[in-house]
């Protein structure tokens, strides 16, 4: 019997030969004709063609040893073949950016995808207010090349050098190249603490020249570890 109604004609796959292209707002559509491509663990949803997938880890003996030591980074697999790849993470919206001999920094729970092109590790931020906490990382991608990173909702992305701008731990995605960050330590006042606190204490604060892009969201996965920005007991975890 023919299936009636319009499933199959509303969500068709889209026929975009780019590299990185949308499928939908939460589906991501890789086209493998063009290189390997590195991907979160775990995030491959479907495929057509030939594609094989190995587990990197954290992507080799440095940074491994890295995520040991820090407790931060993000698993990776390389997928490589021919044909198309599908990868989403959780339902989390995607966004898909170019870099062309560009640097961005990077909160490795909304690492989803990237060209084998891109060079990533992870890295220390150096800011000032970082070694109060213990200290703070990020995933760093540098080179020319697509990177596709997920966000809970529909971000907004500042333009740090038209006013201060500060971001919540836990909302901050990434920012680009020519941006500075701090860490602001706002108790609120004693008043606010002996009453529990704001729940806003450690602040990250940005200058400099270019973008940060920030979710409407301060939820993490289960232990993604950023409950510390929150808690007030470490920004170590934060990135994750």
């Amino acid at each position: 019997m023919p299936i009636h109604g319009s499933l199959f004609n509303d969500y068709r796959e889209n026929v975009s030969q780019d590299p990185f292209s949308l499928q939908n707002k939460k589906l991501l559509k890789i086209q493998m004709g063009y290189g390997p491509v590195w991907a979160k663990t775990g995030s491959m949803v479907a495929y057509q063609g030939d594609i094989r997938f190995e587990n990197k880890g954290s992507g080799g003996l440095g940074k491994m040893f890295k995520s040991a030591m820090t407790g931060e980074g993000v698993d990776m697999m390389q997928a490589t073949g021919h044909g198309e790849l599908f990868v989403a993470d959780d339902g989390a919206d995607v966004q898909v950016v170019y870099l062309e001999n560009d640097m961005i920094s990077v909160n490795g729970n909304n690492v989803l995808a990237f060209s084998s092109s891109i060079e990533w590790d992870i890295h220390r931020i150096q800011a000032r207010g970082a070694a109060m906490t213990g200290g703070l990382y990020n995933v760093s991608l540098r080179g020319t090349g697509y990177v596709a990173v997920t966000t809970k909702g529909d971000p907004v992305a500042l333009d740090v050098a038209s006013a201060p701008t500060f971001g919540d731990a836990q909302a901050v995605v990434l920012w680009t190249a020519g941006v500075s960050m701090d860490v602001r330590i706002d108790t609120g006042g004693i008043r606010s603490m002996v009453r529990g606190g704001t729940g806003e204490t450690f602040q990250m604060a940005f200058g400099g020249q270019g973008y940060v892009l920030v979710q409407p969201s301060e939820s993490v996965k289960a232990g993604g570890g950023q409950q510390a920005g929150k808690s007030g007991t470490g920004l170590g975890d934060i990135f994750g």
